[in-house]
């Protein structure tokens, strides 16, 4: 809106001052918070403006003093470079510098893309693919691989784009939708990148089935409407579909850690899929056989990665729950066990005093080397039974926590971690290492396609650091 009586050049600048200054303030702020965490994860994405200008978002996660996981987006920078790894990690490299968290990234999450493994390969980084990510390719490529329903998909898109294109098409539809008492909703086009789109068009299409097809009848085209048989497809591969579009939803929703769901999250659609491969052979107990397969292909490389088995562990709603098989779980249990041995001897060490000084005269180097000689079997005996007790109480604390009952699946893990700190002190500590995925990106509006590259930086930063 312009002020009277003031030009929109100075009005320009104006703006561009109190954005500067906002900015600087913000992440000042942001900067002390930061620096507090012991330790954080990092999720990035690189996406394209309608101008045709790329950006890399990069957002940091930790877990703060009261168990609160935050997020915070470190930058939102504009990249004319060509993407590849080293340049992304160069990036990436710079920021995590700038914001003092080098030593402190335990992962990095990301989309499957080549050049985004590198980049965390050439950072020395921990790396996960998102699982919403990974969904989505499991999906598509398991619908690519069904004839029957590729063959309705393109049918369907002809039919959506006709009603969709069309005036006339559009009204009659929506006559047809008042006569039959039907919700007056607009048909979905497929989007070849985002699997739930196919989904959405067919689940819409399915519902609106009636009105479309007299509205078809009615008007002058060659589009065949869908036969019953057809639908009778789509109803099936809606079903086997459906527990994928859940989990598509509920992760694009979470606000709260979702990296510990997500080995659990795949587990239970392994059931759901085995249940549709149950029943009698059709088209839907075939797509489900292929999405299994693909699944499993997935899940099997997931459990393996330490990162994803730990997490899964120390979230309380899941524990031992959450994995396909009992030989999983208790390898797990077993890596939790070490890492909690870890943590132990760590505390111990970092609380004991500091070595004695070192003799100054030969002399006195062969007396201690001959004293070591004469005590060799005792001390290592005392070391054997130092390390035997660590691994004995990481043992017991690990135990403790196992066999406590498993919290509800809608309640917080982290206000559990709060509550049980000095129950379990050193599954605490690695708690609040693990417990720290989450999602980010960020899309320009068309409102902001005019808008500096520096100026969109600062804006995105002030909006996700609000």
């Amino acid at each position: 809106m312009r002020i009277r009586g003031t030009p929109i050049v100075e009005q320009d600048q104006a703006l561009k001052v109190m954005v500067e200054a906002r900015y600087q303030e913000m992440k000042e702020k942001a900067k002390a918070s930061v620096e507090k965490a012991t330790a954080v994860s990092l999720t990035s994405d690189m996406w394209t403006s309608i101008n045709t200008e790329a950006y890399l978002a990069v957002t940091c996660h930790f877990v703060d003093e009261s168990s609160t996981l935050n997020t915070v987006v470190l930058g939102v920078q504009y990249f004319p470079n060509a993407h590849t790894a080293e340049n992304i990690a160069q990036v990436k490299g710079s920021l995590m510098a700038e914001w003092a968290i080098t030593d402190k990234v335990t992962c990095l999450v990301t989309d499957g893309a080549a050049n985004m493994g590198a980049c965390a390969r050439e950072l020395r980084l921990k790396h996960a693919i998102c699982i919403a990510h990974t969904l989505n390719l499991v999906v598509k490529k398991a619908l690519d691989q069904t004839p029957e329903l590729s063959d309705i998909r393109a049918k369907s898109r002809k039919i959506v784009g006709y009603f969709r294109s069309s005036t006339t098409a559009k009204e009659r539809l929506s006559v047809v939708q008042e006569q039959l008492r039907k919700p007056q909703l607009k048909l979905i086009q497929e989007v070849e990148t985002r699997w739930n789109n196919t989904y959405n068009m067919l689940q819409r299409l399915f519902e609106q089935r009636e009105p479309v097809g007299a509205a078809l009848a009615s008007l002058t085209t060659d589009i065949p409407p869908m036969s019953s048989e057809e639908f009778g497809i789509i109803s099936e591969c809606l079903v086997v579909l459906a527990p994928f579009n859940d989990a598509t939803t509920e992760l694009s929703q979470e606000k709260r850690v979702s990296g510990s769901k997500v080995i659990p999250l795949l587990t239970m659609l392994d059931h759901c899929l085995n249940e549709q491969m149950e029943k009698s052979p059709s088209i839907g107990s075939s797509l489900a056989q292929k999405l299994r397969m693909l699944l499993r292909e997935k899940l099997d490389k997931i459990q393996t990665m330490s990162i994803m088995f730990l997490v899964t562990l120390l979230d309380p709603r899941f524990r031992k729950l959450g994995f396909l098989s009992p030989a999983r779980a208790s390898e797990a249990e077993k890596r939790l066990k070490a890492e909690c041995a870890s943590v132990m001897r760590a505390s111990t060490t970092s609380s004991s005093s500091a070595p004695p000084p070192q003799p100054s005269t030969s002399q006195s180097v062969e007396a201690v080397s001959h004293g070591n000689n004469l005590w060799r079997r005792l001390d290592e005996s005392v070391r054997q039974t130092q390390t035997q007790n660590v691994t004995a109480d990481a043992n017991i604390e690990v135990q403790r926590y196992m066999m406590e009952p498993n919290i509800g699946r809608l309640e917080d893990p982290l206000k559990y971690w709060e509550r049980q700190k000095y129950v379990y002190p050193h599954l605490y500590k690695l708690a609040l290492t693990y417990l720290l995925f989450s999602k980010a990106g960020e899309i320009l509006s068309k409102k902001r396609n005019r808008l500096r590259p520096a100026t969109v930086e600062k804006l995105l930063f002030l909006n996700k650091n609000q």
